[in-house]
């Protein structure tokens, strides 16, 4: 164990989003919803999509490129890169192939790592493999670059609003600002069809609402107790809530968040002894008895335990909800667009020493809660500086966006639906409000091969 590189993590972050939006005020609007539906019922306020100029690996393309620009990161730099997405576009060739592109032409071709699929956990499964990699013995001192992405259209109905888009790259390597804690993460995963996609001519999927809301919450009740386990076994300390800084979540909808923050301490209450119970949760002896698998949908109990956590929740969840909030659930990035709303929303000096609780969840089912260690180290200051710092330009990019009205909206959706696999094609969506650096399907051939193009980064013609 001593012969490990020492403080694995996050070394920086780049993360894209769609150019344009649609507001969900609007789209209640538009949908003939109740006022409020989407905004307070579904905690969304914008959501972000592409036309049919984005695909999977348009968006991954672009992020890898800013990502090494940025950081000044040489391709001969990176020996492993990892894709976690659900955005399937072939069943073989993987979406880390064509990013070789940006690596071949310097000679770069010995790369390990793949793609990596489970519905909304495959980004978390490719970082884990990452970490895995930097402490194994095939470490070769160089970095490890993590890629999840996705593009999350829904059929119309009752879930279109809970859509998204984006993609984030996350640099892996030792000595890092933002340090993985060791053997005490919490891991669940079991068969369950609670949202798959079996339909390979569609991008739509199949979802049991219910059974969806259910499984994430049984997935949490069981990842949360593990890692409590874990962190006593190898501390000897009994954690809570008050263990953590910040807890972020994969986020189908923020109000599922806020649900599920108040369902950890629906946790602590139940690991307590009915004594202890007593001093920490006053009033609450009616809840003595409960089981946790019988709460998943019981109303008294979410309110009250809503009710309890919404001054943690202010502080340790809602920070992390920017990216949520305003771009929608971009499924494998979205914990980790979490991550970036945190620390966007601190200092580095407010995240020093921070130990940050992290859920991921995918469908189908999947699921781990880990931890990360913010450094407090003054040796590894200026690298906590500059990851923070390199983020700043996010806040003003969402400002930047240009904003589609519910109609064209829905038409856009309508032309990815019938174009989903067809070949050959000439992509119709304009490229006029892309940002800098962005890049796009130009076309594809009648033998299903895509073809990109970049948009200049001097440009500076967006919205």
């Amino acid at each position: 164990m001593g012969t490990w590189p020492e403080n694995v993590g996050i070394l920086a972050l780049e993360l894209i989003f769609p150019s344009q939006y649609v507001d969900q005020t609007e789209l209640e609007a538009y949908d003939g919803a109740s006022a409020g539906k989407y905004t307070i019922g579904l905690g969304q306020q914008k959501m972000g999509f592409c036309n049919d100029r984005e695909d999977i690996n348009s968006l991954c393309l672009t992020v890898v490129k800013k990502l090494m620009e940025k950081h000044n990161i040489k391709p001969e730099e990176i020996g492993r890169l990892e894709v976690g997405t659900e955005t399937i576009i072939d069943k073989s060739k993987s979406v880390k192939t064509v990013l070789m592109q940006l690596f071949e032409p310097h000679g770069v071709t010995d790369i390990e790592g793949i793609d990596t699929t489970n519905a909304c956990y495959g980004g978390t499964a490719a970082l884990f493999n990452a970490i895995s990699w930097v402490e194994s013995s095939a470490y070769n001192r160089r970095y490890a670059l993590v890629v999840a992405g996705d593009i999350a259209v829904y059929a119309k109905g009752s879930a279109r609003p809970t859509g998204g888009a984006g993609a984030i790259a996350i640099l892996v390597g030792p000595n890092a600002p933002l340090v993985f804690d060791r053997g005490v993460r919490g891991t669940y995963v079991k068969h369950a069809y609670d949202f798959y996609k079996p339909d390979l001519t569609s991008e739509y999927p199949t979802v049991d609402g219910k059974l969806s809301i259910q499984c994430y919450l049984s997935a949490l009740d069981n990842c949360y107790q593990l890692y409590c386990k874990n962190v006593a076994k190898k501390t000897n300390t009994n954690i809570d809530l008050s263990y953590f800084d910040a807890v972020l979540f994969h986020s189908p909808y923020c109000k599922l968040v806020q649900k599920s923050l108040a369902r950890l301490a629906l946790n602590d209450f139940i690991m307590l002894s009915k004594d202890k119970r007593a001093v920490k949760y006053p009033n609450f002896e009616s809840f003595n008895d409960i089981k946790l698998e019988d709460t998943y949908f019981d109303r008294d109990v979410e309110k009250a335990f809503l009710a309890y956590s919404k001054d943690i929740f202010a502080k340790k969840t809602d920070p992390s909800l920017l990216m949520a909030s305003q771009v929608g659930n971009m499924y494998t990035p979205s914990l980790y667009g979490g991550l970036v709303s945190l620390i966007v929303s601190k200092t580095a000096e407010e995240l020093a020493g921070n130990k940050i609780g992290l859920f991921s969840y995918g469908s189908g089912l999947a699921s781990s809660l880990f931890s990360i260690s913010v450094t407090k180290d003054s040796a590894q200051k200026s690298a906590l500086d500059k990851l923070v710092s390199n983020l700043s330009h996010i806040k003003p990019l969402l400002e930047q966006r240009h904003k589609v009205s519910p109609e064209k909206f829905e038409a856009t959706l309508e032309v990815r639906k019938e174009n989903c696999h067809k070949v050959p094609l000439e992509p119709s969506g304009s490229i006029e409000t892309f940002f800098p650096g962005t890049y796009y399907l130009t076309k594809i051939d009648d033998l299903h091969r895509r073809f990109y193009n970049r948009i200049p980064v001097a440009l500076n013609g967006h919205s």
